[in-house]
């Protein structure tokens, strides 16, 4: 993201009215907190190197220096008083910051707690000036144009709060995580982060005239590793005011915590619960177990749809629109994990890779919601290897509704008489497959292929759970889910915000099977419930229905309640481990693995094939050594 601003305006003291409207006083809790605030500063006056030095992890020295605008002289004392910034004049500003700082308060607090001295010069300047915070003195410096603040013995007024801190070498990781996040999102800017006088992290400043999303890529390789970017998608998504871009991780990269969630708006780091609950959502058919899903997204709207003044480190904002955020980032995720990788691997092989790896010069494969074109790969099998299936699907799903006894078995006939339909097709087309041409199948569990790259292995049961669960989820958009009315109604107690939700969102929570009505001011009666879920603990699932949509949109809570359902259905309508099935039927479950959306992980998030490259066969037997 570029800067915003470069200061041409004076800073100055914030009217009281403009004050009484910015909320809670800044607080410097450790070391970390001054460099947050000083680089936040750096990048508002427009620099493009910022350089921290630290001691004693930031309690001996913090030194932030930049190359921004600087600061005119007679500007420097205002500078160090509560409330007074160039960066907003009236509450009209205030309400539309586009801007890092802006309550005119970080340096009147760090002087309150440490020795500051400010070394600046403007571009109009024969040499800079340096202001001592404790005496107010101004002298001549040498420096070039640019910012330097000097902040020593942080807490030495308040020794207790110094008790507080950790050892120097954790307060030093939290300095660098605060320069670390505004790095992710300036690959504009280089940062170099120096601890008793050894260099500890830079990142160079990327080449201006290079797209931004090359330049958003190579910074976070830079700064989060090679590994996120080859284990990652690329995300760009833009609908109304907003547009989101950045990258997701794969499923398979999921952490075990969520440390590795990187979400911007306008460039300003955040902790937002929904852009988080969108990112989960959006993982929530391909993520197993509660493993964390990893991503950096860069969201940016009308800075007049967002309110960053509700926190005193601003790390939490207030959107116009939360439900709108939610929905783009949600669509933004899955449609960025939607398509199949076996495509993108076979693409980057026909470039001349040999490895299987996804970065950032992947091609991005087909997907179901695009027709193959005449000369594609898919196009010469799919109405044969798909459509066939998806018709089949249909009479399973008919059976399974109906509750009949055979309904698993009949489910699985059906799919193999599908699966036959399968034409073994020439070997010109077999070459351009992406999971390659089955060679055999492992203890009637697995599926082996030979593609481009090597070997390929397949859970036939997973695989073909997914390509069911996609075509059911489709066939079941427009349609509602059958209920069974209880004999009994089933009652709670209920807060007025359930009941009022009960009410206002009785169309949403019939076309989700259930049916739920006031029975008194504090209670709710639950008079149905989907087929599926009659023997379980309906009140908590009417509880639950009624907080998602109490918190998000009806069609969210919609579709995943529908989705938990047909994952069900899927599984037991899918290929059963230990079922022979001919080499036609396995290369037919291949190519709709190929053309299907979500088809490398299965309902549950288990990865549904793994690639064994040439390379890594030959590691197996040292061939070559």
């Amino acid at each position: 993201m570029q800067p915003q601003l470069q200061p041409t305006r004076a800073i100055r003291e914030l009217t009281d009215e403009l004050i009484s409207q910015i909320a809670a006083g800044e607080v410097v809790e450790r070391p970390a907190s001054v460099v947050r605030e000083l680089v936040d500063n750096a990048l508002d006056a427009g620099a493009t190197q910022i350089n921290v030095r630290l001691l004693a992890g930031g309690v001996r020295l913090i030194s932030v220096e930049d190359n921004g605008a600087g600061i005119p002289p007679n500007e420097l004392p205002i500078a160090l008083k509560r409330h007074a910034t160039s960066k907003i004049v009236d509450l009209h500003e205030l309400e539309s910051v586009g801007t890092m700082g802006f309550r005119g308060e970080a340096l009147a607090a760090i002087v309150s707690v440490s020795e500051l001295s400010i070394f600046s010069r403007t571009a109009d300047q024969d040499s800079a000036t340096l202001l001592n915070a404790r005496s107010g003195e101004l002298q001549a410096a040498a420096r070039s144009v640019g910012t330097t603040v000097e902040v020593k013995e942080l807490f030495y007024s308040t020794p207790a709060r110094r008790k507080f801190l950790k050892t120097d070498a954790t307060e030093l990781a939290h300095c660098v995580e605060a320069v670390r996040r505004h790095a992710l999102t300036r690959p504009h800017v280089g940062f170099a982060i120096w601890h008793e006088g050894k260099l500890v992290e830079q990142w160079r400043a990327q080449n201006p005239g290079d797209a931004q999303e090359t330049q958003i890529d190579r910074r976070l390789a830079d700064v989060l590793g090679e590994d996120f970017l080859r284990d990652s998608v690329a995300v760009h998504y833009q609908s109304g005011n907003f547009t989101v871009y950045g990258r997701a991780g794969l499923p398979d990269t999921a952490r075990s915590r969520g440390d590795q969630q990187f979400a911007y708006v306008n460039g300003r780091f955040i902790r937002d619960k929904v852009i988080s609950h969108a990112a989960r959502a959006a993982y929530e058919d391909v993520l197993h177990g509660h493993r964390q899903p990893v991503y950096a997204l860069f969201i940016e709207v009308d800075p007049a749809r967002v309110d960053v003044n509700v926190h005193p480190t601003k790390i939490e904002v207030r959107f116009r629109d939360g439900r709108e955020v939610h929905q783009a980032v949600l669509h933004a995720i899955e449609n960025a994990l939607a398509a199949p990788r076996s495509a993108a691997a076979a693409a980057l092989d026909s470039l001349g890779e040999t490895d299987f790896a996804i970065g950032a010069n992947a091609v991005k494969p087909p997907t179901t919601n695009v027709t193959p074109s005449a000369n594609n790969w898919a196009q010469r099998d799919w109405q044969q290897a798909n459509m066939p299936l998806a018709g089949d699907t249909a009479r399973s799903l008919e059976i399974l509704w109906q509750h009949k006894p055979s309904s698993g078995l009949a489910a699985q006939e059906d799919t193999r008489e599908a699966l036959k339909s399968f034409a073994t097709p020439n070997t010109e087309t077999q070459q351009q497959w992406p999971l390659g041409k089955a060679i055999a199948q492992l203890h009637g569990i697995y599926i082996l292929a030979e593609n481009a790259q090597g070997l390929v292995l397949v859970d036939m049961h997973a695989a073909h759970e997914r390509i069911v669960y996609e075509q059911l989820k489709t066939q079941m958009d427009a349609q509602s889910l059958n209920s069974q009315p209880l004999l009994i109604p089933a009652t709670f107690q209920a807060t007025a915000h359930e009941i009022a939700t009960a009410e206002h969102c009785a169309d949403t929570l019939l076309a989700l099977g259930l049916e739920i009505s006031a029975l008194s001011a504090n209670s709710l009666a639950i008079r149905a419930v989907p087929i599926h879920l009659a023997r379980g603990d309906v009140v908590a699932l009417a509880r639950s229905v009624l907080a998602e949509l109490a918190q998000h949109e009806a069609s969210t809570v919609l579709a995943r309640a529908r989705n938990e359902l047909l994952a069900t259905m899927a599984c037991h309508s899918a290929v059963r481990a230990n079922r022979h099935l001919t080499l036609d039927e396995m290369n037919a479950l291949l190519r709709q693995m190929e053309v299907t959306e979500r088809s490398d992980q299965c309902n549950h998030g288990r990865p549904t094939w793994r690639q064994l490259s040439l390379r890594e066969l030959d590691a197996l037997f040292l061939r070559g050594r």
